[in-house]
């Protein structure tokens, strides 16, 4: 398990964006939730949520049983929870989910399989709607 923070403020606003805040390498399993203050990429296993406030990356090996918040969320490997993206989802070909999606936009490749509800939200009003839901079964 490695961390690696990034002092975001010596980066302009759009590299910021994607500087690497949280690496959890193959070989790593993290038991609890992740918090974390930007950019994530999970290429080890992971039991516990993940929220992000940015972008998420789950690479081809990663498991994860976990719910998964963040801006822009791309997925190649297994995740057993929901996934809330506030901006898009993108859903490789080796890319397996268990469980209900939230997004703006989505975009899936042939091949992924994804076993949940999916909600494409195009109105600021049903985003607001759906997020109110996934924190009412977060927290109920």
């Amino acid at each position: 398990m490695a961390y690696v923070n990034v002092n975001r403020h010596s980066r302009t606003k759009k590299s910021a964006e994607f500087a690497v805040n949280t690496i959890i390498g193959p070989g790593s399993f993290i038991r609890g939730d992740i918090e974390s203050g930007g950019f994530t990429r999970v290429d080890g296993s992971v039991k516990g949520n993940l929220h992000a406030q940015g972008r998420v990356v789950v690479g081809e090996k990663a498991r994860m049983r976990s719910s998964i918040k963040g801006t822009t969320v791309t997925i190649g490997g297994v995740v057993d929870g929901n996934v809330l993206a506030s901006e898009r989802l993108i859903v490789l070909p080796t890319a397996l989910i268990l469980g209900d999606i939230t997004t703006r936009r989505i975009e899936a490749g042939e091949g992924c399989l994804i076993h949940g509800r999916v909600r494409v939200c195009q109105t600021e009003e049903s985003w607001e709607r759906a997020v109110s839901e996934y924190r009412d079964k977060r927290h109920g």
